[in-house]
């Protein structure tokens, strides 16, 4: 094998990263990397040492993170890397875990982030095409991928200079626009390449999704099934790694639930493994929150929830333990992975054998899979019968024992609780009213309105357009039946409009169709007529080809209807404000709000383009806070003048549910009491309805079935020998968070119950008051247990009506 090596240092004892075909070496070790992606800017400083604890109890070595450069230089030349942005304290925590890191400075992210990470002053600079060989760009790149190097290098954050990161990465999936940039896009990719290593060459670069890397940087796998999809890395000399494995999907406004298994995950996993893969980074491992406007076009303020760590930083089970106890097998496999021969058997379409093993030793491993997505099945390896669930890969550290099964479940599962609380209760809200401007409010004034991003300079969702038109008596309808119509077509992403004061209606765009038509009948009058257009964005665009070019905002107003046919009034003379009053005063601050009238009247009006204001207390104990919307339509909300996000409730996914109805505040915001919670309502609501709810997952469940194997804790690699630390026994465990006690069993049956934790349903052949006296013995008051798999305890055979059926144990507890 022939090994690239960086960072060597013979006069000292400093860590170094080398690679080869087979995998990343560290300090002279091969390694497996289990890697997971979490955002120090989609969290709060107060939560990152219990993320990266709770990812290294995950089974993690590995934190990936961007770098996100809108955040660190929103105006040209003002940089800022302290405080909720500390990127070096970040790194340094995840250090002191004993942790390594993977940095992605991009400077383009992609990321569901605001302009895909790229500040909007960018994009007013001369002559500048994003990503690609364009000087003006590529000199700003530059600039800004040597600040964020030298800001590590000075802090000695670099694996041969002693720090966590061991690998770090240039641009991102790149692959996915190339093709628009011609013979310029290839020569960007080689010159960014050679950017990278020009600015720090201690350490391996990345390119994700980048087929045609440069011999300079490793290309890596994004995905969900990379075991089977990536054809491996453009180099003979580089390892096979997967630097994105979606653990679900973000979501956009409108979407229902995204959701992935853990089984499916840990089946990608495992296949990547046994296929000669060394790191696998999930992404997100937490997801977090987009706080304030820094989410993407429509994308919600909620980020990959259904990560190992949910929105709230608590542990997704089984997705969290699951995957852990995944990354305990491979473990104890490392050493015939690392050091052993590959061979695979296929067995026919459905079934293969795969083994590392090092001749005349006996370290060896088998993957034995089943790649049939509907039936179970069976293999012979070595004389033995191993049963395979569909769709399932065992893991056999020693090639006899299976420890692990991607099908079979052993960690406990959780459902997650949204509970209001007692003590932050809200006893009365204050409203303030925008007021709908006229044509000679705003100064600003051109022929047609202008280009929303280019007019808002992401300073602002909102911008006003307002305009001006008489008509006289033979201009309008005669008949009172018939009603002129107000047509804007937008180029995205929202509008409210309005007439004489009158609000007309809502329209917006979706995530796949930015632009929009509106159309509202209007109440137009006998003389000057003012109609005004509240315009909006939710979110800047994030990928895709030429991004610097894209545009928003209405491009043609029209009243059709009148006695001389269709009127069109873009190009009569607008007036133009970036933002709403309230926002430009900052009413959401203590300080801001003094300067506007607030009323108690009318708040279930569900009055458009309104701001709500009250206070409340910080709830009890000490789990996370999230405030519940679901009475709302659409606005922004802040909390003690910190903005947590949009909301929009209003926007139904195909299930006739908001995308999301809870929105976190993080604990760090609040105050012990009275803190000032403001809401911008741009459509109409009742906010007395809104709750602050506490979140948690006391309610935890096991589901364990016959062809369960023990726990993958039960076994040890010690001393090149494989063995059983304790007896190994089936069983279902359960363990209280945050070291609570179990406080009541809700369900027990040993049978054929269906459902999933904190909904189970039972069965036609359940067998329920044995288990439930047994899982109250074992478990009542305590922080964890076992309840042994054990047909003769759990049940009498002389009373089983369902003799022929695969039993499953089933028990949900609350802690």
């Amino acid at each position: 094998l022939s090994v690239r090596v960086y960072g060597v240092d013979k006069q000292k004892d400093t860590p170094v990263v080398t690679y080869d075909s087979r995998s990343i070496i560290i300090n002279g070790s091969r390694e497996l990397l289990f890697s997971g992606s979490i955002h120090y800017t989609r969290s709060t400083p107060d939560m990152w040492h219990d993320l990266i604890k709770q990812a290294k109890q995950g089974g993690l070595n590995v934190i990936q993170t961007y770098v996100f450069w809108n955040i660190h230089e929103p105006v040209e030349g003002q940089l800022n890397f302290g405080g909720d942005y500390d990127l070096i304290k970040f790194i340094k925590l995840i250090s002191e875990n004993g942790m390594w890191v993977t940095l992605r400075i991009g400077p383009y992210i992609e990321a569901e982030w605001n302009m895909g990470g790229f500040p909007y002053w960018l994009k007013g600079i001369p002559g500048i095409t994003f990503r690609s060989y364009n000087e003006p760009f590529m000199n700003y790149m530059k600039k800004y991928a040597e600040t964020v190097i030298n800001l590590v290098k000075e802090a000695k954050l670099f694996a041969d200079q002693g720090g966590p990161i061991i690998m770090a990465q240039i641009e991102n999936e790149y692959n996915n626009v190339q093709l628009a940039y011609r013979e310029k896009g290839k020569e960007y990719v080689k010159w960014a390449a050679n950017l990278a290593v020009s600015l720090y060459s201690g350490v391996p670069w990345l390119m994700c999704k980048q087929y045609d890397a440069p011999q300079l940087v490793i290309s890596t796998c994004n995905g969900r099934q990379c075991g089977d999809t990536f054809p491996g890395p453009n180099g003979p000399d580089k390892p096979s790694l997967w630097t994105e494995n979606w653990t679900a999907q973000y979501r956009v406004f409108g979407d229902s639930p995204s959701q992935r298994s853990a089984e499916d995950i840990a089946f990608s996993v495992a296949r990547f493994f046994a296929r000669n893969g060394t790191l696998n980074n999930y992404y997100m491992y937490h997801g977090g929150t987009n706080f304030g406007r820094t989410s993407s076009s429509f994308v919600t303020t909620r980020y990959y929830d259904e990560a190992p760590l949910d929105e709230f930083g608590l542990k997704r089970e089984p997705k969290f333990g699951h995957l852990r106890d995944l990354h305990r097998a491979l473990r104890l496999s490392k050493k015939p992975l690392l050091w052993g021969t590959q061979h695979v058997q296929k067995i026919n379409q459905d079934l293969e054998i795969t083994t590392y093993e090092k001749s005349g030793s006996n370290i060896c491993v088998a993957f034995l899979t089943n790649n049939n997505t509907q039936e179970d099945s069976s293999i012979k390896f070595r004389g033995i019968d191993y049963f395979l669930p569909a769709k399932s890969i065992s893991i056999l550290p020693d090639c006899k024992t299976v420890v692990f099964n991607t099908q079979t479940v052993v960690a406990q599962h959780s459902s997650r609780n949204f509970v209001p609380s007692r003590k932050a209760t809200i006893a009365k809200w204050e409203a303030f009213q925008e007021a709908i401007p006229e044509f000679e409010d705003f100064p600003l004034k051109s022929l047609s309105p202008k280009e929303l991003y280019d007019f808002t300079k992401d300073t602002s969702d909102y911008a006003w357009y307002s305009t001006d038109i008489n008509f006289d008596r033979r201009d309008l309808p005669m008949r009172v039946d018939i009603k002129p119509i107000l047509q804007v077509a937008s180029l995205g992403h929202g509008l409210l409009a309005f007439v004489n004061g009158e609000y007309v209606g809502f329209g917006h765009g979706s995530n796949i169709e930015k632009s929009f038509v509106f159309r509202m009948p209007v109440n137009l009058k006998i003389g000057l007529n003012h109609i005004s257009i509240l315009a909006m964005t939710v979110g800047l665009p994030n990928s895709g080809a030429f991004m610097e070019r894209r545009f928003a905002g209405p491009r043609a107003i029209t009243i059709q209807g009148t006695m001389a046919g269709n009127l069109d009034i873009t190009r009569t003379q607008w007036s133009q404000q970036v933002g709403v009053n309230g926002e430009n005063a900052q009413v959401f601050t203590e300080e801001g709000s003094k300067k506007v009238t607030w009323s108690s009247s009318s708040l279930k009006g569900g009055t458009p383009i309104t701001w709500y204001k009250t206070y409340f207390d910080a709830p009890e104990g000490r789990h996370p806070v999230a405030v519940n919307m679901t009475s709302m339509g659409k606005g922004m909300i802040w909390v003690n003048g910190r903005n947590i996000g949009r909301y929009w409730v209003s926007y139904l996914s195909p299930l006739g549910k908001p995308t999301q109805e809870e929105y976190h505040i993080p604990r760090s915001y609040l105050k012990p009491k009275n803190n000032l919670m403001v809401v911008f309502e741009e459509i109409g609501g009742n906010p007395e309805e809104i709750k602050i709810v506490t979140v948690n997952r006391d309610t935890i469940c096991s589901i364990i079935t016959e062809y369960h194997p023990p726990h993958v804790q039960t076994w040890e690699r010690k001393d090149n020998q494989f063995r059983s630390i304790v007896d190994p026994i089936k069983a279902a465990y359960l363990n209280c968070p945050d070291g609570k006690v179990i406080e009541k069993v809700e369900f027990a049956s040993f049978g054929n119950s269906d459902g999933a934790c904190g909904a189970f349903q039972p069965g036609s052949c359940d067998y329920t008051a044995k288990p439930q006296q047994i899982v109250e013995k074992l478990c009542l008051g305590k922080t964890d247990c076992a309840i042994p798999f054990e047909r003769e305890q759990l049940m009498d055979s002389d009373k089983d009506s369902c003799p022929d059926i695969s039993r499953t144990l089933a028990v949900q507890v609350k802690c």
